[in-house]
């Protein structure tokens, strides 16, 4: 099987929860994209499912899977993924499809070539089929929020792909264990001063399965950008 090398360009970590049907479809198209896999690794992160997520997994091998014995949120997840990961640049892909693995080497490309620390894709830059008038209305205000408080253009603060050198992570802890994680790495990101950019990235909702964000999600993403605004920066 695939021979990992100790310290591959790219760790992709993948959190599931509940996503038989569509992480099997995930993994074949990140088997695909444009970077060798001997200088890849894939971290999926099995948040609790209740589903045959796991089953699925097991079917490819070359994949690290870790397991939490139950679900504690997406951030969790994350953590857990970033801890069991061991490459220079570390992507976020989302396992539900909607967004295509296919713009991984568009999103690590500026940070291999030093231009940025940390890159957010944006589906508003790029395109966004499917997605409810309620997310579109929720991300864009949160967006605004984010720009204004940290006197940056954002636009789109809930995408769930980003990239970062591994010293970005390394710099801070996260706190959040659910959907919040997604504004708290970006707040953190920019209260430590990494240099970031966004590029266009596509996508398209759901074929299989149901959203796990709810509106609620969203008036805690709202508190955790302004609390990651006013709190302290830890000296080390």
């Amino acid at each position: 099987m695939l021979q990992q090398s100790k310290k591959p360009d790219i760790s992709v970590i993948v959190p599931a929860y509940n996503e038989e049907r569509n992480i099997g479809e995930v993994l074949r198209r990140l088997m695909k994209i444009d970077w060798p896999l001997d200088r890849m690794e894939i971290v999926l992160v099995d948040d609790g499912s209740t589903d045959h997520t796991s089953q699925v997994v097991a079917g490819f091998p070359f994949v690290k899977h870790i397991r939490h014995e139950i679900n504690q949120g997406k951030g969790a997840a994350l953590s857990t993924g970033i801890r069991n990961s061991t490459g220079r640049v570390l992507v976020i892909q989302d396992a539900d499809m909607e967004y295509p693995p296919e713009c991984i080497p568009r999103l690590v490309e500026p940070i291999f070539v030093g231009k940025v620390d940390v890159v957010f894709g944006s589906r508003f830059r790029g395109s966004h089929q499917g997605m409810t008038i309620s997310h579109i209305v929720g991300n864009r205000i949160l967006s605004v929020v984010a720009s204004f408080l940290y006197n940056v253009s954002i636009t789109d603060v809930m995408t769930g792909h980003k990239a970062f050198r591994r010293e970005v992570l390394d710099s801070f802890e996260l706190e959040s264990k659910g959907f919040g994680v997604e504004v708290e790495m970006i707040s953190k990101s920019l209260r430590h001063g990494w240099k970031f950019e966004e590029t266009p990235i596509d996508y398209a909702y759901r074929c299989f399965g149901v959203s796990k964000i709810a509106y609620l999600d969203g008036v805690k993403s709202l508190v955790r950008l302004i609390v990651e605004k006013v709190k302290p920066i830890p000296s080390h």
